[in-house]
């Protein structure tokens, strides 16, 4: 059931929201421990949030956007009182005192908190996994993991342990995941959703929130609930006064979009990736919309991104590099050995090569309105990662790596664009196929028609994984 048909139902009380929240912590407690999607679940919180929505609508009161809607958050997000770790040792113990700005508004919009979802340390690699908690896995196959940096958020969607998740992507964290676990993700414009507190300044800049959800409807549903200026964000905009699940309800009767299998310098890209990319592509030709392979070209921006990030990583945490290497992840070991060793004339040419990249999607945005890519290159991976090192699979003659996994995704955490993953398939072994919408800066609405449209023709909702 979708979220919207939830509240629906809970506004009539037809379902309770105690019924659902009850209905729905059953299902965690038995499914999470196959796949860690929740490391640290709130439920007698659920069930107090679920009680009181009931109430109020018995007695008539106005009901929020999300009224009794159950919902997860993710680990890097801030909920006061309750255990927040960041998938760091580092803060295995603490509490914070307020609520994530984002957190406040779904919860002041009526959402249910089921808990706090799985990420990797300090959301530094597109895999979820970490020293406390261990691996989420992709419900398609559990040998698998989710990916991440969202990976519990898109894991609890895809297993029916929650109709909807807020997550975050600072280079494919939202999208990413909901590729590898079949669901629709949405990384909306840098600042559309206000983010604070945030510890660090890691991914500053490049780090949006969003939502995750089975239906593109409950995802607009969430960001109506979030978008919007915080004073306490000095990257947050005012708010669009647009209803997003209002402007559902049409499609745009033009729209010129065009799609690239590599972005001009992508290696990497399995068949039936490739293929089930290209077949979704050609259903939005039914609604009449021009469609056509766009002459992109990206210089690889790698080195940039990497760098950026990497002094992030390298100014936060070079005290505890220092005192406490062993509680570290070895992928972020080599982040921050990267930043402290980066020159101000790196910096200075990773900032240059940013500016370039946005130039270039200046300039393609000129002449469409959309821009169709796939999600990932290949499904959910084996990674065997946090103690041996990260291993990839050789995709042809080539090996994937870290980088080449997140080619489609994190120029659009460089320009800020607004991007979504939708499933477009799945391979002949079962794993979801994931293809990337992206929009002009501040259009998320177009990236929302045009999730539903292509939902409307390709629906896969009924498509679920085989978990007991």
């Amino acid at each position: 059931m979708s979220a919207y048909e939830m509240l629906e139902k809970i506004k009539t009380q037809e379902l309770t929201s105690t019924e659902i929240t009850e209905t729905i912590i059953e299902r965690i407690e038995r499914i999470n421990p196959i796949i860690n999607a929740y490391c640290t679940p709130t439920f007698e919180m659920a069930r107090e949030s679920a009680k009181k929505a009931d109430e109020i609508v018995k007695k008539g009161e106005k009901l929020g956007l999300l009224h009794g809607i159950p919902t997860s958050i993710k680990d890097l997000m801030q909920i006061k009182g309750i255990r927040t770790t960041y998938g760091s040792k580092l803060f295995e113990d603490f509490i914070p005192e307020q609520d994530d700005v984002a957190v406040q508004r779904l919860i002041k919009a009526g959402s249910v908190i089921l808990g706090k979802t799985n990420t990797p340390e300090f959301g530094s690699i597109a895999l979820t996994n970490n020293k406390l908690f261990g691996e989420t896995k992709t419900p398609w196959d559990i040998e698998r993991n989710s990916g991440g940096s969202s990976g519990g958020a898109a894991s609890s969607v895809a297993s029916g342990i929650g109709p909807l998740a807020l997550g975050s992507d600072g280079g494919g964290s939202i999208r990413v995941p909901s590729s590898c676990c079949g669901v629709y993700g949405l990384k909306p414009t840098f600042g559309r959703i206000p983010s604070y507190p945030r510890i660090g300044i890691a991914f500053y800049s490049m780090d949006h929130y969003g939502p995750i959800a089975r239906y593109v409807k409950d995802a607009a549903l969430m960001l109506n609930a979030m978008k919007g200026h915080h004073p306490a964000d000095n990257n947050s905009f005012p708010d669009d006064d647009i209803d997003y699940v209002k402007i559902l309800e049409d499609k745009p009767k033009k729209l010129k979009i065009g799609y690239s299998m590599n972005l001009g310098y992508g290696k990497i890209l399995e068949d039936e990736v490739k293929e089930s990319v290209l077949n979704g592509i050609q259903k939005f030709e039914q609604y009449d919309w021009d469609v056509e392979e766009a002459n992109l070209k990206i210089k690889k921006p790698e080195s940039a991104f990497k760098t950026l990030v990497s002094i992030g990583y390298a100014y936060d945490l070079q005290k505890d590099f220092n005192n406490r290497l062993e509680d570290l992840t070895p992928d972020l070991k080599g982040t921050i050995r990267l930043g402290l060793d980066n020159s101000s004339m790196n910096i200075g040419k990773a900032r240059e090569q940013r500016k370039q990249v946005y130039e270039v999607m200046y300039q393609y945005f000129k002449n469409y309105d959309i821009l169709i890519t796939p999600t990932m290159p290949c499904p959910a991976i084996k990674p065997g990662w946090l103690e041996t090192g990260t291993t990839f699979p050789t995709i042809g003659k080539k090996s994937l790596s870290i980088m080449s996994w997140m080619t489609f995704t994190y120029p659009f955490n460089m320009t800020g664009l607004p991007a979504a993953s939708i499933p477009s398939g799945w391979t002949n072994s079962g794993l979801p196929i994931g293809m990337q919408i992206v929009g002009k800066r501040y259009d998320e609405r177009t990236v929302l028609q045009v999730s539903k449209a292509f939902e409307e023709v390709s629906p896969w909702q009924e498509k679920r994984p085989k978990l007991n």
